[in-house]
């Protein structure tokens, strides 16, 4: 079923549509690099899926399955030269945020002479020249597949930041809700938490809009309503359904009013290449402190927030939702020293004037940083 949302990608929901892949792929071009990560596409049998699909449809396939985590630039540079050595004219992401990230600095690296890090912090134009790039996320979080922006760890200036821009939209998109079913519990509650985190600062962003308000709310009440029992063991289709949704709903408000600083301040935790936490986990880590700094900003959007979860205040409702995923931790249980925090406040890049405190200085960087230590 095709959906038809706020951003330039075509998108495919439904379950069984990954089968579909090869058709859709098609329309792009004839020879695609599959970019996944290391084990979990194949494991579950995803990435033997795409390819047999890609084949029926005529479409030859490569496969580069190397991607850690967090994707670095020297893994993106190294899935570009494949591409290019190989003449592919597509691109197809499949995995979670990490993976459709690594495909789209592939997507706009391959046409070029060099190096994904000479378009980290770029913001490139929709002429930009780019290979087509068809999106299929495993999880229901990032939105990834639907937003304009990719996240890679620059591994030789040690940092992390972003490509952003219309060149960075995935041409087409397939949202299986099939896929997040082999999600364990633990990377489930950290990828949901993340589209919530698109939801609230849909909600409060200097950019917010009616639409990105009324997307939110929806994203919200879908989370509120099957995510604690998914975390419960207790899936079904419906509950799939309504997080796939909801986290495509969390794209398309970040594609569209973008998103305020816990996203900044998370990405920033590149800079510390010897801290493994995840984009989800650690908006999770920084959330309670930047809930006491801007619910006095913007108390109205903030009391819908809380009434859509079912609490008396943010602070309550975040916290409950926080305890039962198990995203409770603070940044000195995830291996962050306070020497540290420096070095994050170092890292932060962006835009900082979307959030509902403005344009904000170093000091109350520091700040938020210090009250999640």
């Amino acid at each position: 079923m095709k959906v038809e949302l706020d951003v330039p990608t075509h998108v495919w929901f439904g379950r069984g549509e990954l089968d579909r892949a090869g058709t859709h792929a098609r329309e792009l071009g004839t020879h695609a690099l599959v970019v996944t990560g290391r084990t979990a596409a194949r494991a579950h049998g995803y990435l033997g899926r795409v390819a047999t699909s890609l084949e029926s449809a005529g479409v030859r396939a490569t496969v580069f399955d190397r991607l850690s985590a967090n994707p670095r630039s020297d893994e993106v540079d190294e899935a570009t030269a494949l591409a290019r050595a190989e003449g592919c004219d597509l691109v197809v992401g499949l995995g979670g945020g990490s993976a459709l990230d690594a495909a789209k600095g592939v997507s706009v690296t391959a046409p070029a002479d060099g190096s994904v890090r000479e378009f980290i912090g770029a913001t490139l134009g929709p002429q930009a020249p780019r290979l087509p790039l068809l999106a299929v996320p495993t999880t229901a979080g990032s939105g990834s597949e639907v937003t304009k922006g990719a996240i890679i760890t620059d591994t030789v200036g040690h940092f992390r930041s972003g490509i952003r821009g219309d060149a960075v939209f995935p041409r087409t998109a397939i949202v299986d809700p099939d896929l997040i079913a082999s999600v364990p519990r633990p990377i489930m509650a950290e990828t949901v938490f993340d589209s919530f985190a698109h939801a609230v600062e849909g909600c409060v962003a200097a950019r917010a809009d009616g639409a990105s308000r009324a997307r939110a709310h929806q994203a919200i009440k879908l989370i509120a309503a099957h995510l604690p029992a998914v975390l419960r063991g207790e899936d079904s289709p419906e509950a799939r359904e309504a997080l796939c949704r909801a986290s495509l709903l969390g794209g398309v408000n970040v594609a569209n009013v973008s998103t305020c600083l816990p996203h900044r301040l998370q990405q920033a935790m590149g800079s510390l290449p010897e801290v493994d936490l995840s984009h989800g986990r650690g908006l999770a880590v920084l959330y309670p402190g930047w809930l006491r700094h801007t619910a006095p900003l913007a108390p109205d959007e903030f009391a819908a927030i809380a009434e859509l979860l079912g609490g008396d205040t943010v602070h309550d409702a975040v916290g409950g939702l926080l305890a039962s995923a198990g995203l409770t931790a603070r940044l000195r249980d995830c291996g962050v020293a306070k020497d540290d925090l420096d070095r994050l406040v170092d890292g932060v890049t962006g835009n900082l004037d979307n959030d509902p405190a403005g344009q904000v200085n170093r000091d109350y960087l520091f700040t938020l940083y210090a009250e999640s230590f």
